[in-house]
């Protein structure tokens, strides 16, 4: 597989927009390294990020209730694709060196309780059941592909590879890839043999 060159072609009028994307960035998002408009964010004193913060168009993150602590940490050089959608009401961390894909989904709520003592109904109105929270945590160095949702209570190790379009439920361990519905591991790297194996 050949290697080609990262340098983006872009037309007059994605230049344009990136230059005001990059005095908004300058003027409100000091360390981050561009926050491309339109955005929409809701609470973003609870939000903490690392220099080299990048998303694409129309990412949407949303963080509800109490402000006071950081909800939403975001390490160095994490860049997130266009539309993205997170949900951070409780604690969602993303690492150092992520890459979310478009249409990446992550969030730490949910709508009602289904499982343990006292699970909700399915007469309840969704939107009137309790919100519970599950805590995210996704390492460093991580890709998550296209169309990604990542739910409550995950934790994604270090050097992870999330396949396109999976949903992921459970943790994942370090070094693997996974995909699917609900996502699975299909291969972990291997040090001794410097290869991704089955």
């Amino acid at each position: 597989m050949k290697e080609e060159s990262r340098k983006a072609n872009y037309g007059l009028g994605e230049m344009v927009s990136n230059f005001f994307s990059l005095v908004y960035t300058k003027i409100f998002w000091k360390k981050a390294r561009l926050i491309r408009l339109p955005v929409r964010i809701r609470g973003k004193k609870a939000i903490d990020f690392g220099k080299g913060f990048t998303t694409g168009y129309s990412c949407r993150i949303e963080i509800n209730g109490n402000i006071d602590k950081k909800k939403l940490i975001i390490g160095y050089n994490c860049i997130i694709g266009d539309y993205a959608h997170i949900v951070a009401n409780d604690s969602v961390t993303i690492g150092n060196n992520v890459l979310l894909a478009s249409r990446v989904f992550i969030t730490d709520s949910n709508h009602g309780m289904y499982k343990g003592l006292n699970p909700s109904r399915p007469e309840e109105e969704p939107n009137r059941r309790p919100i519970c929270y599950a805590p995210v945590a996704i390492g460093d160095n991580v890709w998550i592909g296209e169309n990604v949702s990542i739910m409550p209570g995950v934790k994604i190790g270090n050097g992870c590879i999330i396949g396109a379009n999976s949903v992921v439920t459970k943790q994942i361990p370090d070094n693997c890839i996974a995909a699917g519905i609900p996502a699975r591991i299909i291969k972990k790297y291997d040090y001794e043999k410097s290869a991704w194996i089955r």
